[in-house]
């Protein structure tokens, strides 16, 4: 991933007011973010901890949305997987990640979630930059890892736009 300016990622979101952007807290490493390991730039917000945001490059420019996702309420036992990156987790480090649908469908309520690591740091785990708890069973490629979740997010983008 190109690296992006403060300024860049807050006219990239198509799901948020403009004062949720204003109030937005980007990532407290982020004059130190590794971009070259990137697909995309994923964060959970300091100030509100319930709120992530996914900033994604596309073909027809970065696409930044905003997520929410609930408490995680009493402890819960066994193992999950993320749906962009197919990360094993402990079933706590992964989140249904809710957004509000782009235009007039999110005004009138509408969303779409999806499970995702609960870090957002997908990109890291695709190229064994950081190390889940739970054991891999897949012995896939990281070019193909990245590739699939590449075509996952571009997925998961196209619902929250239409």
């Amino acid at each position: 991933m190109q690296p992006l300016t403060a300024e860049e990622i807050r006219r990239s979101f198509v799901n948020s007011s403009k004062s949720l952007v204003k109030a937005m807290t980007l990532p407290r490493d982020f004059g130190e973010l590794p971009w070259e390991s990137l697909d995309y730039l994923g964060w959970r917000d300091p100030k509100a901890p319930a709120r992530g945001y996914l900033v994604v490059p596309r073909e027809a420019g970065v696409t930044g949305i905003a997520v929410n996702t609930a408490a995680s309420g009493k402890p819960r036992r066994g193992t999950g997987l993320c749906d962009l990156c197919s990360t094993a987790h402990q079933i706590t480090e992964v989140s249904l990640f809710v957004a509000r649908r782009a235009g007039s469908a999110g005004k009138a309520g509408n969303t779409v979630g999806t499970y995702i690591c609960a870090d957002l740091a997908c990109s890291l785990y695709v190229r064994g930059l950081r190390d889940p708890e739970v054991p891999q069973g897949d012995t896939i490629l990281p070019e193909l890892r990245t590739e699939r979740l590449t075509e996952r997010l571009e997925t998961f983008v196209g619902r929250v736009l239409t």
